[in-house]
């Protein structure tokens, strides 16, 4: 090992930069909740948990966008389909 380094063309940043229309960011979640990410993704076979964690968050937010008159709409249909199922 050298007893000096240079670093004077050295950067700062990622190594690997993301992915086109992807963000780097930094968030902490609890432990149970990355966990249950993980354990799903090893139940699949496989596949990436961050994927699923992203997937996640775009269903949650398509549900938000939802109309509330599609919502009760989906709502009511799976009340009926489960009433008919018993």
């Amino acid at each position: 090992m050298k007893r000096e380094y240079d670093f004077g063309r050295g950067r700062r940043g990622a190594i690997v930069k993301a992915a086109r229309g992807k963000t780097r960011i930094t968030i902490r979640l609890d432990e149970a909740v990355i966990e249950w990410f993980r354990h799903q993704v090893h139940a699949a076979g496989g596949g990436n948990y961050q994927s699923l964690i992203n997937e996640a968050l775009r269903g949650h937010i398509a549900r938000c966008d939802e109309p509330l008159e599609d919502l009760l709409r989906r709502v009511v249909r799976q009340e009926l389909r489960a009433r008919k199922v018993s």
